[in-house]
């Protein structure tokens, strides 16, 4: 389904440790929007919707809402520092378009 690099998957750990709950879960959803048509939205949740999808990825529960699950098949999430700093970087399969901040997208 996804792929969630090691170094994503420690930022994601690092992020969580500094919520108020400590617990919750990553949410991995795309909403209409940004430069392409389509952006990730990345939070920390703490109710499940009856709809989601839970994903283990790399020791990461990852929630999924059933309307984002189409955009993501086979989606790859890493993490990566440089000079302007550091950020996730997503590779899609199925977009044939991204942005330049590579977090927006389109599809056919």
């Amino acid at each position: 389904m996804i792929q969630i690099s090691p170094s994503a998957a420690k930022e994601i750990q690092r992020l969580r440790s500094k919520q108020s709950n400590p617990d919750a879960f990553f949410r991995l959803c795309v909403q209409a929007g940004g430069c392409s048509g389509l952006f990730y939205d990345l939070k920390f949740d703490e109710a499940t919707e009856q709809s989601d999808c839970l994903l283990d990825c790399n020791g990461i529960v990852v929630a999924i809402d059933a309307d984002s699950l189409n955009y993501i098949q086979n989606l790859k999430l890493d993490y990566s520092e440089d000079l302007m700093g550091g950020g996730f970087r997503f590779s899609n399969p199925q977009a044939i378009a991204t942005c330049g901040c590579g977090n927006s997208f389109a599809l056919e």
